[in-house]
């Protein structure tokens, strides 16, 4: 959708038909990893065209292309995974490269990460700020040893990007991790993916150890995007009626953020898995009532959208398991408190608990909202369409990050986009 602003409505209120999402974004990231690193044992179906997935696809293309005498310079835009699969994929290519990014990427931490590369036997220098991109990576990789210790409450990627990068180390990696682990689905998906793969691995207590090993022949099958459905369990909770069928999605997926289907039970939302795919229903209810608390430690990608659905419902809820949220896109705390605030809500922080008050909602005459450079600011407010009279986007293009067809698949599904 071009343009730097988009106004949303939807005046008929309800919704019915087939939502055909994207591969997801986790998944084919983690593909692409794997593939680089399989000597071609490895292909890819259904993978993701989120912008994320291409520039990854694109790096890899790049250090794979590029002479290995020369530094090559990899930009990787906003793109966060791509920034920490990569560090740790060309650490150990034998090239030279130097990885940056945006402007937010620039502020984004990742020295826990190239610190344990470095312990590894990694060659890996900040070419700006210290703990942040750029970085300056010679991938001349001499390994010293398996063992490596990082911190589980800061960013699972650290973690996935290690034991992606794990079986083709000469000594294999051991890694132990330290204090609570967040997003463990994510870190689940890697290891499963890998398996698929043919690589083997062991989970005892905080550490996971994986031997040196080859991938065997395979091909790995990307399903659908359960982030970018939960976008769509939101439309459904405000929308007067509704009944949608989004193709492909599996009852037992990989990925962490398929919990939206028992979080919006809450909120008035039925989920029926049927063949070929899954159908999410407008119930007559909300139910139980007595849940008040969500913890979002495993799914942090969800807290936007439920957090947004319940202010429109009124829902005075507390929320938990937000601590990453500070660190990804954008402050995505910050933002929700300003964007929330337009239109009454408070969300109030009270230690490792957010309060959503929301007894001075009202319906603004225009709400106007700020995306922050952040795809899921966008994706979150726009299902608000369906209760406010005219909703307007700013810097719509963001979706593009993980769901290009957003904003297509809206006006699909009887949204006016002006």
């Amino acid at each position: 959708m071009a343009g730097p602003t988009i106004k949303l409505s939807h005046p008929v209120k309800s919704l019915s038909g087939n939502v055909p999402l994207t591969g997801s974004k986790s998944e084919s990231n983690r593909a692409l990893i794997i593939q680089a690193l399989s000597g071609g044992n490895v292909t890819i179906e259904n993978l993701s065209a989120a912008a994320d997935t291409v520039t990854l696809q694109h790096a890899l293309a790049a250090s794979t292309a590029a002479d290995r005498k020369i530094e090559t310079v990899i930009d990787i835009g906003p793109a966060g995974t791509a920034m920490r699969f990569l560090t740790a994929y060309l650490s150990i290519n034998g090239g030279q490269a130097t990885l940056t990014g945006s402007d937010r990427m620039k502020q984004r931490p990742i020295g826990i990460l190239v610190d344990a590369l470095n312990t590894l036997g990694a060659h890996i220098q900040y070419a700006g700020a210290t703990g942040y991109p750029p970085l300056a990576i010679d991938g001349a990789f001499k390994q010293e040893t398996a063992h490596v210790r990082i911190k589980g409450n800061v960013s699972s990627q650290y973690l996935s990007a290690l034991l992606l990068i794990a079986s083709a180390l000469p000594q294999g990696l051991e890694l132990q991790i330290e204090g609570e682990l967040t997003s463990r689905p994510y870190l689940t998906m890697t290891l499963d993916m890998l398996a698929e793969a043919g690589i083997q691995h062991q989970w005892n207590g905080d550490r996971i150890t994986i031997a040196p090993q080859a991938t065997k022949p395979c091909r790995l099958t990307v399903e659908p995007d359960w982030s970018a459905a939960s976008y769509w369990y939101a439309m459904v909770a405000l929308a007067e009626d509704a009944n949608l069928f989004l193709p492909n999605l599996k009852k037992h997926s990989l990925q962490g953020d398929a919990a939206i289907r028992d979080i919006m039970v809450h909120f008035g939302v039925a989920s029926t898995f049927e063949d070929g795919g899954l159908r999410i229903q407008k119930t007559t209810s909300v139910h139980p009532a007595e849940k008040t608390l969500f913890d979002f430690t495993e799914c942090p990608d969800l807290a936007q959208t439920v957090i947004v659905c319940a202010a429109a419902q009124r829902r005075n809820l507390s929320f938990t398991g937000l601590h990453t949220l500070k660190i990804k896109e954008t402050d995505r705390i910050a933002a929700l408190q300003n964007e929330l605030g337009k239109f009454g809500v408070k969300l109030v922080e009270d230690g490792r608990v957010y309060h959503l008050v929301t007894e001075g909602l009202f319906r603004p005459q225009h709400l106007t909202i700020e995306t922050y450079e952040d795809h899921r600011m966008a994706m979150a407010f726009a299902p608000l369409a369906l209760l406010f009279d005219g909703v307007q986007i700013n810097e719509p293009d963001v979706v593009e990050k993980s769901y290009p067809d957003f904003w297509k698949h809206l006006k699909q599904h009887g949204f006016i986009l002006s």
